[in-house]
């Protein structure tokens, strides 16, 4: 536990009145946090105006500094931008709260009544990069689960944050909330993100979201536990007994329908069964949806100056644009090698007309999801039917996969007797 003598830093003294927060927080009824949910989703619509003009101070610095305009974009806050996170924040309300829920119980052969039931976790931190609407996104879902949240996000967005956790603090206070259960990690610098880092025994847990080299970083460098929101190097496998035209529009989809994001597919294998009669198709379908491949021999010799020599840095590779890394394969247990040794450990799937070949593969892959026909893209809270997410997860203890309301708990025992001794 990190001493009270210690609390004199900034950072510290935060994450001590997050933790006092948390206390007051926990044993609150659903309706107490529902209804600062929904003074929140107001308040950020009642003051559009004042959140809206600190965030044009970070995208004048942006410019500025000469980042490209499609990262402004994703930094930029609009009165419409605005209306749609406080419609995400009245949708967190209407989800099914897990605090409280009972995970499993029974009466033991002595008589005792035993109850495992979903608790907070109590302090989240939550480190992110980039879009200020991640700041309400989890200050709601750390709220509804009866967390206190501790929000660090990036210097880029700093004067569009300190406006946002303004507004939610208000919000929680009016409600009758503590206002300490929604904070602001304060400074800018690297320091106070070791600060975070190291808080053990004042912070519960902390959550990266971003880009590997910050994932990397609190993983390694953090002594509070960490749920590691991994990145995505996904893969697609065209199995032999694919339906070529179910493939194509898999694949097409799997890594053209939004490139920036952590389940886009960044590899494509073809089982060499399929390959003469996919491959061609499948280069005019990515070409026509502007994607790059970086393909091994075959790909090149299936399209002449159309494909760009493949490298062990393009398997390794997250793109995140549109580039796929291509090989055929000789059968499925290379396709799963190649994935093994290659994969993140988020997403991948395999489109297949074979139940045999959909069961070997579901069995031998290891990732948080296997899709069998369906794209990559559908790993995602929301269309998993979870309402919302505070990230995926690609760690296995606690926590895998995306990472709804449930995930944001831990759990207790409760044990009953009637004056039973051992």
């Amino acid at each position: 536990m990190t001493s009270s003598a210690s609390h004199s830093s900034p950072v510290l003294a935060t994450a001590a009145r997050a933790r006092e927060a948390a206390a007051l927080l926990a044993p609150l009824p659903r309706t107490d946090r529902d209804g600062a949910l929904l003074a929140i989703a107001d308040a950020l619509v009642a003051r559009t105006d004042e959140i809206v003009a600190a965030n044009a101070e970070d995208t004048a610095k942006a410019r500025a500094a000469g980042t490209p305009e499609s990262l402004v974009d994703r930094l930029t806050l609009t009165p419409e931008r605005v209306a749609a996170i406080a419609d995400d924040v009245r949708h967190v309300v209407t989800l099914p709260d897990p605090v409280g829920e009972v995970v499993r119980g029974s009466t033991l052969p002595n008589g005792l009544d035993l109850r495992q039931i979903r608790v907070p976790l109590g302090v989240v931190g939550i480190i992110y990069e980039a879009r200020p609407n991640v700041t309400v996104d989890a200050a709601a879902l750390c709220l509804k689960s009866g967390n206190a949240v501790l929000l660090r996000g990036s210097s880029s967005a700093y004067a569009s944050n300190t406006a946002l956790v303004t507004v939610l603090r208000d919000a929680v206070a009016g409600a009758g909330l503590p206002a300490d259960a929604v904070q602001l990690v304060p400074g800018e610098s690297r320091e106070s993100v070791r600060e975070l880092m190291r808080a053990r025994g004042l912070v519960d847990v902390l959550i990266p979201r971003g880009g590997a080299s910050l994932i990397r970083t609190v993983v390694e460098e953090s002594t509070v536990p960490v749920i590691e929101t991994g990145t995505g190097n996904c893969h697609v496998y065209v199995d032999e007994a694919a339906d070529i035209d179910m493939a194509l529009s898999i694949l097409v989809n799997s890594k053209a329908q939004r490139p920036s994001v952590c389940n886009s597919a960044e590899t494509v294998l073809v089982h060499a069964g399929i390959a003469d009669a996919f491959l061609p198709r499948a280069l005019e379908a990515l070409t026509e949806a502007g994607v790059i491949v970086h393909g091994d021999a075959a790909w090149q010799q299936a399209g002449p100056g159309l494909v760009a020599p493949a490298t062990d840095e393009d398997w390794a590779t997250e793109y995140l644009s549109y580039d796929i890394a291509a090989a055929v394969v000789p059968d499925l247990d290379a396709a799963v090698a190649h994935i093994r040794r290659w994969t993140s450990g988020h997403t991948e799937a395999i489109v297949t007309t074979s139940a045999a070949a959909a069961r070997r593969f579901t069995r031998l892959v290891d990732s948080t999801t296997v899709a069998v026909n369906a794209s990559t893209r559908f790993t995602d809270g929301g269309q998993f039917g979870f309402g919302a997410e505070i990230g995926i997860s690609t760690q296995k203890l606690h926590a895998r996969g995306p990472m709804g309301l449930p995930e944001l708990t831990s759990t207790k025992y409760i044990v009953t007797g009637d004056g039973h001794i051992r």
